[in-house]
């Protein structure tokens, strides 16, 4: 049982009670328990005080997209290693992604995640289960099996699926089961052997370009499936302005399709590609200009649901080689709160908007009883200091990785502490 825990002083931002105020709580038992005005909760009541004066008290914060390469691809990324990158990003909940070796399409490595993941990993993690067996588009994975082992959702990220009447029939068993699905938006057809955004810069810099047009076709289809079979569909990474077209009409419909933003496509556009730094290669690529600022507006509106990392670790051989053999992704888990934050220090983004993107509104969509400060609750909480700068050097890396573009750069926005179950797991 954890030891009574009053954290003080700090401005508490919880949008799921729509609660911004100064105060302290006190947490007891490993669950919230009350919450009050500064300085009257007594300091008697806890056998640890955390002093948050200048700092944010917050929900846990949520990922709902992550890569912790566990099984089988440990030397990029343990689910020990990922999840402790997790806490010192502010992280208390992650959901890992299926591509795994071998891939996550049955019970068994379900609950091996799951198991793995009580033994060593100092915050929560949900398993996403594949749609498709062994990710290949061609067979449907064990959908109900595995969600009775703990698979929150399913998709087959990084490899979409092509074949659009086993889409509707994954949707079919997603909704049965009470789970949505995750898609990774890219027409691979048309994606084919593209390495960046198509346009100008891709035909300058020789490279072969993804055309919008990709993503936009499949969130397309996938809204047209989600009219069809009513099954909420997520979908992860959005990236351009008529995709995001799409999400908005299908959201006046009325029909259940979210979407999320990751930190690289709201704060990078391609023109960092200029130097051909594989750091800088993803799936779906980094757009222009153009698309980052649609991309701002519609998480500020609320039309994009919420920001996940796509937290994806990548050794140095997958990315110390030519740009277009290089792997996709970076690590982001320790990144994601001050590249984000600066959307908020701009005035792209509201404080309660950024925290709800990152706590109730992840929470909501995989049906988790986190993301609020709610006394009764699991105590899970983020403490953060939203000024305060630092380098993201080397040797702070927690990630088994490094390929971030961000190693060296100065970031606004540190971690205090993170909470989970009413533990302090990381400070």
């Amino acid at each position: 049982m954890s030891e009574a825990l009053l954290i003080q002083g700090g401005r508490i931002i919880d949008p799921s009670r729509d609660l911004d105020v100064p105060g302290d709580v006190l947490v007891e038992n490993g669950r919230i328990s009350a919450i009050d005005a500064p300085g009257k909760i007594p300091a008697s009541r806890a056998a640890r005080l955390l002093d948050a004066r200048g700092a944010w008290v917050l929900p846990g914060l949520l990922d709902i997209h992550v890569h912790l390469r566990e099984p089988g691809l440990e030397y990029k990324e343990t689910i020990e290693t990922g999840t402790r990158a997790a806490v010192a990003g502010g992280f208390t909940s992650v959901a890992c992604m299926a591509n795994t070796q071998p891939v996550n399409d049955t019970p068994y490595v379900t609950a091996f995640i799951r198991e793995k993941a009580k033994a060593v990993a100092p915050c929560r993690v949900f398993p996403v289960g594949a749609v498709t067996k062994g990710l290949k588009g061609e067979e449907l994975a064990e959908i109900g099996g595995m969600v009775a082992e703990g698979a929150k959702a399913i998709s087959d990220d990084g490899m979409p699926v092509m074949n659009s009447y086993l889409m509707r029939k994954a949707m079919d068993y997603a909704k049965a089961f009470g789970v949505p699905i995750i898609s990774h938006a890219e027409d691979a057809c048309l994606v084919g052997q593209g390495v960046m955004n198509e346009g100008p810069l891709s035909n300058e810099l020789g490279l072969r370009g993804n055309p919008a047009a990709a993503e936009e076709i499949l969130v397309a289809r996938e809204i047209a499936l989600c009219r069809l079979t009513r099954c909420p569909v997520h979908i992860a990474h959005i990236s351009t302005a008529l995709a995001l077209e799409h999400l908005r009409r299908a959201k006046e419909e009325g029909l259940p399709v979210t979407a999320e933003a990751s930190p690289h496509h709201l704060t990078l556009t391609e023109e960092c590609i200029r130097h051909y730094d594989t750091h800088y290669k993803m799936a779906p690529p980094l757009r222009g200009e153009r698309d980052v600022e649609a991309l701002r507006d519609a998480l500020a509106s609320g039309l994009v649901d919420l920001i996940a990392t796509d937290h994806a670790p990548h050794g140095e051989i997958d990315k110390r080689v030519e740009f277009d053999q290089a792997a996709n992704g970076i690590i982001g888990l320790q990144t994601a709160v001050p590249v984000t934050l600066e959307l908020v220090h701009q005035g792209v983004l509201s404080a309660r908007r950024w925290v709800e993107s990152l706590t109730s509104a992840p929470a909501r969509l995989l049906g988790l009883p986190y993301g609020t400060l709610q006394p009764g609750r699991e105590a899970d909480i983020t403490v953060l200091d939203p000024e305060q700068s630092w380098i993201f050097s080397e040797d702070r890396v927690v990630s088994k990785s490094r390929n971030s573009p961000y190693l060296g750069a100065r970031l606004r926005g540190r971690i205090k502490a993170t909470v989970v179950a009413g533990k302090i797991v990381y400070e």
